[in-house]
């Protein structure tokens, strides 16, 4: 079985979820600001539930997976962010990449906390997959993970249909 890592950057802890950050984890998902441009749709206690622990399973079968994103100062679930391979059926496909992604609670944005917890993960995910491709989808109305996703180096390779449209993005 693998080893979910912990990575500490200057503000942030990134460590595996645990059971007793799901209210944390259903409230980030059931936020509309949150979901807007991810999934369009809030998500109901189960269903974030099911997210959580394929959260889990990914770690399990992959190697990787997400994190949760906690603030060292106030100690605070305040997101998660880090790898998946959803298998989307969507051309061009992106099957085979680790797929960067992040959510933030509302209160986080706009304080450089994503960049800071991408880069702590993306320099965990090259030492640790070596060669293997990133990529990240984002809608193009997300004005502020498409600003993320430059800093990151992401450059936009390719536009798909994948409930609605979004930008395929690889590094």
């Amino acid at each position: 079985m693998t080893t979910i890592p912990t990575l500490e950057t200057a503000r942030l802890t990134l460590r595996p979820h645990r059971l007793d950050d799901f209210d944390a984890h259903a409230a980030l998902w059931a936020d509309e600001d949150v979901v807007r441009f991810i999934t369009g749709a809030p998500s109901s206690r189960e269903q974030s539930w099911s997210r959580m622990l394929r959260i889990a399973g990914m770690w399990h079968h992959m190697g990787f997976g997400f994190l949760a994103i906690v603030e060292k100062e106030s100690d605070l679930f305040i997101g998660e962010a880090g790898f998946l391979e959803a298998r989307r059926e969507m051309k061009p496909s992106i099957e085979g990449t680790m797929e960067v992604g992040w959510a933030l609670m509302p209160s986080a944005h706009g304080r450089g906390y994503a960049t800071e917890a991408l880069t702590a993960l993306i320099g965990w995910g090259r030492t640790h997959f070596p060669g293997k491709p990133m990529s990240c989808i984002i809608s193009p109305e997300n004005e502020a993970s498409l600003r993320v996703a430059a800093k990151l180096g992401f450059r936009e390779t390719a536009r798909a249909q994948y409930n609605g449209e979004v930008i395929q993005f690889s590094r």
